[in-house]
């Protein structure tokens, strides 16, 4: 065994299973590849205080999560804990808004890392597919976004899952909300970080999970009953654009999600199999993101969902993807010409684009063949010493268990005949 583990609260893709991970990665961000938006890579780090303005100082997320540290510079940077923030400034950076064609449409896909205490769904390193809208204020983004993650999850086979949608309003009508909120939490029987955070950010008390938090929220004030005319407008015709979609969503009251950055639209999509950590995906449209960070007024919403919980949700349905081998033929030398003859036609093989391995290791027969078998390919390619001097390879199909001669020149035609 080896001296070191991976860190607490991570984890190793191995095969086969990463094979899932990938192709979840896939599902989720095909509808997005084909919906105009591009693909965006951005660093694992940034400045802290990127995160410090756009997600909020008094969230969990910044306060206690965050994985912070100074270089020998003296920089302060952050292992990025989410990435709206940081796809955002690197748009800004690159001045995609002032290319004249907004919105600006990005997908991303990679890992974030956050500080907390590890469970199933919940791990410190962690796996995400989002798309990012920038410089467009239109219900029809903020629909279409859902939808097309509804598409993603329905396309691997999930049917377990429910939208959660919410309005929490803008600069005009939420400063009033607030204040009435606040008025309602301060009467209550709080700690001391709670009631701290009732004057810092009131609405994230909403979101709190503790039984004894959600008890006596019962009869607090809510935003929907202080929603502006243009807030409500806009809050209806999202709904709308959904329904006639026919994606079904479940209004949530209560859904204000953790990030400080969020306006009006905002959702979650949550799976009953996974228990407490239910959330598989979420987002929502956050308006003054980009003055939050130094840019200019730039409407957008996006959303990111989770590819460790996604392969949770599998599980908990019960679904096998249809994952195909990632080998199609398996070359078996046997004696040292063949060696040389058979890794030629294999690199002949691998070129034409067929999925070849070969017997490394000058193993025998039966050995080779052992792995032939796990490797899960259709075809075995063997070869020896008479076979060559006859000009011919022995093709073995693994399933029926036939076996023909084939002329070496005609190998990789033939083989293609077969796969096709």
């Amino acid at each position: 065994m080896s001296t070191f583990q991976a860190p607490k609260g991570t984890y190793d893709l191995i095969p086969p299973d990463s094979a899932t991970y990938l192709a979840v990665r896939e599902a989720l961000s095909a509808p997005l590849r084909n919906s105009g938006y591009g693909y965006i890579e951005t660093p694992g780090f940034e400045d802290v205080a990127l995160f410090a303005r756009g997600v909020g100082e008094s969230t969990d997320i910044v306060s206690k999560e965050m994985y912070a540290f100074e270089t020998k510079g003296g920089d302060k940077l952050a292992l990025r804990p989410e990435g709206t923030a940081s796809v955002l400034r690197a748009a800004l950076e690159a001045n995609l808004h002032k290319g004249g064609n907004l919105p600006v449409k990005l997908w991303y896909s990679g890992s974030y890392y956050r500080y907390e205490r590890p469970q199933k769904g919940r791990y410190r390193h962690f796996s995400q597919v989002g798309a990012e809208a920038i410089g467009a204020e239109d219900p029809a983004l903020d629909a279409e976004l859902i939808i097309l993650a509804d598409q993603a999850y329905r396309a691997l086979g999930l049917r377990g899952f429910r939208i959660l949608l919410n309005s929490l309003g803008d600069k005009e009508c939420r400063p009033v909300y607030r204040e009435a909120l606040q008025g309602f939490l301060r009467d209550l029987d709080l700690d001391e970080e709670t009631r701290r955070r009732v004057e810092i950010n009131p609405l994230r008390v909403l979101d709190d999970k503790r039984s004894e938090v959600q008890k006596q929220l019962t009869g607090a004030p809510m935003l929907r009953d202080y929603l502006c005319d243009a807030c409500k407008a806009y809050h209806e015709e999202v709904r709308a654009l959904l329904t006639a979609a026919g994606v079904a969503y479940e209004d949530d009251e209560k859904l204000v999600r953790g990030l400080d950055y969020y306006t009006r639209t905002t959702f979650e999509f949550v799976h009953d199999g996974l228990g407490s950590q239910s959330a598989v995906g979420g987002g929502g449209r956050y308006d003054g993101l980009s003055e939050m960070i130094g840019g200019p007024a730039l409407p957008s919403v996006g959303w990111a969902l989770g590819v460790d919980r996604t392969v949770l949700a599998l599980e908990a349905e019960g679904i096998a993807l249809d994952i195909p081998a990632t080998t199609s033929v398996y070359a078996v030398p046997l004696g040292e010409e063949a060696r040389r003859v058979l890794f030629g036609l294999v690199t002949e093989l691998r070129k034409a684009g067929v999925a070849t391995d070969f017997a490394f290791g000058g193993r025998g027969l039966k050995g080779a063949m052992k792995s032939a078998n796990r490797s899960g390919a259709r075809y075995t390619v063997v070869a020896g010493e008479r076979d060559l001097a006859e000009g011919d390879v022995q093709v073995k199909d693994m399933e029926s268990g036939e076996q023909q001669a084939v002329p070496v020149g005609d190998l990789v035609a033939v083989l293609q005949g077969k796969l096709a």
